[in-house]
């Protein structure tokens, strides 16, 4: 797969885990604004020396007033037209924000114009240099003409790229919030996906191990009263199965070589019920050292695959198990009634086996359950971890 990762979406995920909330308190956003505008005054003023050769008390002026008006439209943009905009309809939306870019460079206009009305009327003026007489020309026009279409297109552009890197700061910063907020919602909503799991499987074995001890108890009684000698064999094999599933089972993963233990006491146990000559095949191949699987993973199935199956007239219960390059290939398959439906199969346990693989392995596993003919199958591999 080709490596898709860019500078924005590393940028994103380096932002993402921070919490703005806490960092987002009033004293810090009054703090970045005074930063924000300070850092756009310096500018103007050193482009008012520098670039129209002002003395330093006109370009105070012209810095101050530039700044007053980007700072009326910014605001008025973003903290009172926008967010009641937003607050509407689709169509009311659409309609006003095709309003808000004409407002604003009216705006915009009329608050150079009466700022210009008051400088002129306290006697300020500029004397020196490109801009001289620049602040009684814009007093001696009237309030139409400094808002008329005709200056208001002209000053357009000049308008965009002195309100453009405050507007392009402020949707960053929103955009890197909603990121985060939904980054947080997710982690969230993943940590209560797996507690539900968790619940899930523990009312699952609570559920089964009832059920199992009473089927397992009632052989081991047969065996014990015919003083069979694999009774202490059974008994070992189910204290293992017990001890797996009460105290060592209770963790996300689990060394691979006691799952398949586990299997392997599950299945021994369960042949109690049934002749010698039941086909029940069972392969298990492959190294498991350094190998790690999520626990009682595959339980519901080889559950399922003696619930349902070993009924029909050709019974058979036929479990491969294969390790390979750190894959995990479990195949198993049993015989059906051909009247049962679909539907009857897996239930919650095997609902909570595709959640549970979702989770802890995404895009590292395929599950596969099929109905054929005659019978259930289940494929399922995993790339396992180390």
């Amino acid at each position: 797969m080709p490596n898709t990762t860019s500078t924005s979406g590393f940028f994103l995920d380096k932002m993402a885990p921070l919490n703005f909330d806490h960092f987002f308190t009033k004293r810090n956003r009054i703090l970045l604004h005074v930063f924000m505008w300070f850092g756009f005054a310096v500018l103007l003023f050193l482009s008012y020396v520098i670039g129209y050769h002002l003395m330093y008390f006109d370009a105070v002026l012209l810095t101050l007033r530039m700044a007053a008006v980007n700072m009326i439209v910014f605001y008025m943009l973003f903290y009172l037209l926008l967010p009641k905009i937003f607050s509407g309809s689709k169509t009311r939306i659409i309609m006003l924000l095709l309003l808000v870019f004409p407002v604003s460079i009216f705006v915009w206009m009329a608050a150079t114009y009466f700022i210009s009305l008051l400088y002129h009327a306290l006697g300020f003026e500029i004397t020196f240099g490109e801009l001289k007489d620049v602040i009684k020309k814009s007093a001696n026009q009237t309030f139409l003409e400094a808002v008329s279409p005709k200056r208001m297109l002209s000053q357009t552009i000049i308008i965009i790229s002195l309100l453009s890197p405050f507007c392009f700061a402020k949707i960053l910063v929103e955009i890197t919030k909603l990121y985060n907020k939904k980054f947080q919602i997710e982690r969230e909503k993943t940590a209560l996906e797996i507690q539900n799991i968790q619940i899930e499987k523990d009312f699952l074995k609570a559920q089964l191990n009832p059920h199992f001890l009473f089927n397992t108890l009632n052989n081991l009684y047969g065996l014990t009263v015919r003083k069979d000698n694999l009774a202490p064999e059974l008994i070992l094999n189910l204290s293992d199965i017990m001890s797996y599933t009460l105290y060592e089972s209770n963790t996300e993963i689990v060394r691979l070589e006691k799952e398949l233990d586990f299997i392997k006491n599950y299945i021994a146990l369960e042949k109690m019920r049934y002749a010698d000559d039941a086909n029940i095949q069972v392969t298990i191949e492959g190294q498991t050292a350094g190998l790690f699987v999520a626990p009682l993973l595959t339980f519901t199935f080889i559950e399922n695959a003696f619930k349902y199956g070993l009924k029909s007239k050709n019974a058979f219960v036929k479990l491969d198990i294969k390790m390979e390059n750190n894959n995990f290939w479990f195949s198993l398959e049993n015989d059906s009634e051909a009247t049962e439906n679909d539907s009857d199969f897996g239930g919650i346990g095997v609902e909570n086996a595709r959640k549970r693989l979702e989770l802890l392995y995404p895009d590292q596993y395929k599950l596969e359950i099929k109905r054929l003919e005659n019978s259930f199958k289940v494929d399922l591999k995993i790339v396992l971890r180390k």
